[in-house]
Formats: structure tokens, sequence, C-alpha cells
């Protein structure tokens, strides 16, 4: 049971800690849906290469998944410069396009139904520790340029870093997964004083809470974490906001206790 959780475990940690910052910034910057676009555009990439290429070996699917990823952000860049008014609908557009050509792709495959619910909801318990191994290194370098080098959060660095991001991401866990621990963590921490520390910590709940209860139920891991986030992202908002709530009536109060009223002078006396 080890050798499925551990691995499984540590892939999902990775990816909470390393979408946290970027779904953040996706909240901020409103362009809500580019994550499910980009990670559909990388899945196409993916199948593409499953059935153009002859048994690809993973580099070539890696490399595949990235270039398209990689056209899908300069894609939006350049939406982002000349069309902004119309950004999210063509993002919204690009998702649905890429999907299409997945399901044609797979039209006549043997397996197609099977790979079309791998590529959404991916398969987190056959995650091996080569698989994280051969992962860790790249969110790494994502979280050391995100955080020191902001200046790439900009214009096009952001874009590159996110297409990056997503094409490993999107080979572990599908596109759903991708969706809500990019969004949902974000959310989260919108009203929160220290977002980046929120958002972490609903990452490594949902992470943790999903994988466990997909492994005690034996149902299916992707959507038990799509739940898991959701929930887990609901609750922190709400404690939060009985925090908060809760903290401005204890100030309120203490301010109105130490209002008292103004004493009379001594040696002064009332006039009937």
């Amino acid at each position: 049971m080890t050798s499925i959780v551990g691995p499984a475990l540590a892939a999902g940690l990775m990816i909470a800690l390393t979408h946290a910052p970027l779904g953040i910034e996706v909240l901020k910057r409103g362009i809500i849906f580019i994550d499910l676009a980009v990670a559909q555009v990388a899945g196409l990439g993916l199948v593409a290469a499953e059935i153009l290429l002859h048994e690809p070996l993973p580099w070539s699917m890696q490399t595949l998944a990235l270039a398209c990823a990689v056209a899908a952000g300069l894609f939006f860049r350049k939406i982002e410069k000349v069309m902004p008014e119309h950004q999210e609908a063509l993002i919204g557009v690009s998702f649905v396009l890429a999907a299409s050509l997945a399901i044609l792709l797979l039209a006549d495959h043997p397996h197609g139904g099977r790979e079309i619910q791998y590529l959404l909801s991916g398969q987190m318990l056959f995650v091996t520790w080569t698989d994280v191994i051969h992962h860790a290194p790249i969110y790494g370098a994502i979280l050391a340029a995100w955080f020191l080098k902001p200046v790439l959060r900009n214009g096009l660095g952001f874009y590159l870093i996110f297409a990056l991001a997503i094409t490993s991401s999107v080979q572990l866990v599908g596109v759903y997964v991708v969706f809500a621990s990019l969004i949902l963590p974000a959310l989260a921490a919108v009203k929160s004083g220290r977002p980046h520390i929120t958002a972490w910590l609903c990452g490594i709940l949902s992470v943790t809470m999903g994988i466990a209860l997909s492994v005690l139920t034996d149902l299916p891991t992707g959507p038990v974490l799509v739940t898991s986030f959701t929930v887990t992202a609901i609750v922190l908002s709400n404690l939060y906001k009985f925090w908060l709530l809760s903290d401005s009536g204890l100030i309120d109060g203490m301010r109105k206790h130490s209002v008292t009223e103004p004493q009379p002078k001594i040696g002064t006396t009332k006039n009937n």
C-alpha cells in the first residue's frame, strides 16, 4: 500500500505547492479558464504523440505536450495584447476545440474511452517514484523562478511558466484536478491576509484527505480529489470569515467598554 500511496501523495503535494501561487495569479488576472484550456491542449499533445507516433518514448510525449502548451500560452499572450476584451471567450473556445480534437484522434482507438477518462480524471495512484523524481526538478525550478525572479511573472514569462507547470501536472493528475488545484485554493485565499499560506494549506489538506478517502473507499482518485479541494476551500473560506467577524466583534466590544463617561472635576458642584 505504501508503494502506491507514497508516490501519489508526493506528486499531489508537489502539484499543490506549485499551483497555489500560479492560481492566485490566474485569479488576479481574471483568466479563470486558462488552466483548463492549457491543460486540455497539453493533453491533446499527449494524445497526438500516442496516436501518431509508434510506441512513443516518454521524452517524446513530454516534448510534444510541452510544445502544444507553450503554443497555447503564446497564443493567449498575443490575445491579451491585441484583444483583451475577448481573451476569456477565446480561452474557452480553445478548451472546447482541444477537447474535440482529442476525441476525434481517439475515435478509432480500441481504448479511446478509457484514454479520455485518464486524460480528464488522471490515474494518480499509478504514479511511480520514477515519475516523482522526473517531475520534481521541474516543479522546483518553477517555484524558484516564481519567487526569486518576480519579473518572470509578467508578460510572456507568466505564460511560459504556466505552460511548463500544466504540462507536467496534466500527465500526473489529469485536467480536472489541474483546474481544481489551481483555482480552489486561490479562492479560499481571496480574503486571507496571507494568501500563499492559506492556498498552500488548502492544497496540502485537500491532497492528503482526498488520496486517503480514495484509497479507503476504492473510488476514482481524480473525482475524489476535486471534491476534496472543493470542500476544503469552502471550509477554510468560512472559517476565515467566522474568525474575521469574531475578531471584529471582539475589537468593537473592547472599544465600547473602553469608552467611559467623563467624570466631574473635583471641586465643582452642580447648580440647581
